[in-house]
């Protein structure tokens, strides 16, 4: 089964901005901080071109580097329909 990660770090205003939204929108994600699991920023590093650039998000094969929350709902529907909100 596919889920929805994103990745981030504390204090990022973009990051809780995008938090905000999705979970307004009812989306489940699984969230990991980069400056606490190294594997998150290797995986981030890799995804924005050597950078640390959060909030970065992965749904399947997509990864979207500071997406609006509307990309990361294409993206699910796309990649993971079953994790769209229902309603």
């Amino acid at each position: 089964m596919s889920e929805v990660v994103f990745y981030a770090r504390p204090g990022c205003p973009f990051c809780t901005m995008l938090r905000a939204d999705l979970q307004r929108r009812g989306l489940p994600f699984r969230e990991r901080d980069i400056w606490k699991d190294p594997e998150a920023a290797a995986a981030v590093r890799a995804a924005a071109g050597g950078n640390e650039t959060v909030p970065t998000v992965n749904v399947g094969s997509r990864w979207m580097v500071n997406p609006p929350a509307e990309d990361v709902l294409a993206a699910v529907a796309e990649q993971a329909p079953e994790l769209l909100p229902k309603g």
